[in-house]
């Protein structure tokens, strides 16, 4: 039997995406909203911190049209975590040891993989939440602007 792995997220170690569901998940595809649970996003307003690779890339543009997301800097890593980090506080892997299960370790403790954010002050933007961002709204990639975002939702 093979193994099933998976992956620890580590803070502070290259370029890391954060990546907020905006809008919920009524009247999705099922495509979409597989990608969604595979990036562990489940209600709106939750954010997840995920690698800059190719993989999640696609995964994230594929999903564009119901979250935001852009670089984190290391700055907002760590107000994210003493904010509104929660412990994981379960065991590691299950009983077989064939399964581990995800988490976000950040100065050598264990997170949860989300994070529960409230909405933000002030909004997502302009034009709302149907709107990508480029034209005034609150959708799609936002650079290093999402930093901003994130201290609003906290």
């Amino acid at each position: 039997m093979a193994k099933v792995q998976a992956k620890k997220v580590v803070a502070g170690s290259g370029n890391k995406l954060v990546v907020v569901l905006v809008r919920g998940l009524i009247d999705l595809s099922k495509d979409v909203k597989d990608t969604l649970a595979m990036l562990r996003m489940f209600r709106k307003n939750h954010a997840v911190i995920v690698d800059n690779t190719p993989t999640m890339k696609g995964m994230v543009v594929k999903v564009k049209d119901c979250v935001t997301w852009g670089e984190i800097d290391d700055a907002t890593v760590k107000e994210l975590v003493e904010k509104r980090g929660e412990l994981f506080l379960s065991r590691k892997t299950d009983v077989k040891k064939k399964y581990k299960y995800a988490i976000f370790s950040f100065n050598g403790k264990d997170y949860k993989p989300y994070f529960r954010l409230n909405p933000p002050r002030k909004g997502f933007g302009r034009k709302g939440i149907k709107v990508p961002f480029k034209v005034g709204g609150g959708l799609g990639y936002r650079g290093e602007k999402i930093n901003d975002l994130i201290k609003r939702m906290l």
